[in-house]
């Protein structure tokens, strides 16, 4: 009986070590950090006299805060999402996978691998400790550029 005991003990401190080695612990969004970032990105791009929206999603893509100024297009909620899901997806601002399909025609299937996904300029991944853990993607600005510079200053506002 206590042998059996003994062997249970190790079988249960065997499966509980695997089971660890078998996960991962990432940084997270936190509600309040996207929320803050929302925030942020409008009030970056309502200084320099932009209607835009705003939307933050977590690093699945998923939407975790949005935000549309009372004068932004109706297209810009939809921009917004997809700049943010497209810069998470890809780990890298929307404006450098614009350029990249530009210069390089034959990646033009990038821009068609998912149905939420937006190559223009305006979404930005968000970073904690070196790793994605969202994106951020803002849309109505008179261009792509601007949309970009409103999302940087909104990460480093609400990250800092």
């Amino acid at each position: 009986m206590k042998k059996s005991i003994i062997a249970l003990a190790f079988i249960a401190t065997g499966l509980a070590t695997g089971a660890q080695a078998n996960t991962t612990s990432l940084p997270t969004l936190t509600d309040k950090a996207a929320l803050e970032l929302v925030n942020q990105g409008l009030q970056s791009c309502r200084s320099d006299g932009y209607n835009v929206s705003v939307a933050v999603v977590d690093r699945t893509g998923s939407l975790k805060a949005f935000g549309r100024s009372e004068l932004a297009g109706p297209h810009t909620v939809d921009s917004a999402q997809k700049k943010a899901f497209t810069a998470a997806s890809m780990g890298q601002p929307t404006a450098n996978l614009a350029k990249l399909v530009t210069d390089k025609p034959f990646l033009q299937g990038l821009k068609d691998m998912d149905s939420r996904m937006l190559l223009l300029g305006g979404g930005m991944p968000i970073k904690v400790d070196g790793q994605i853990v969202g994106g951020i993607g803002i849309g109505g600005a008179p261009g792509g550029h601007l949309d970009q510079a409103c999302a940087e200053q909104a990460i480093k506002v609400a990250l800092k």
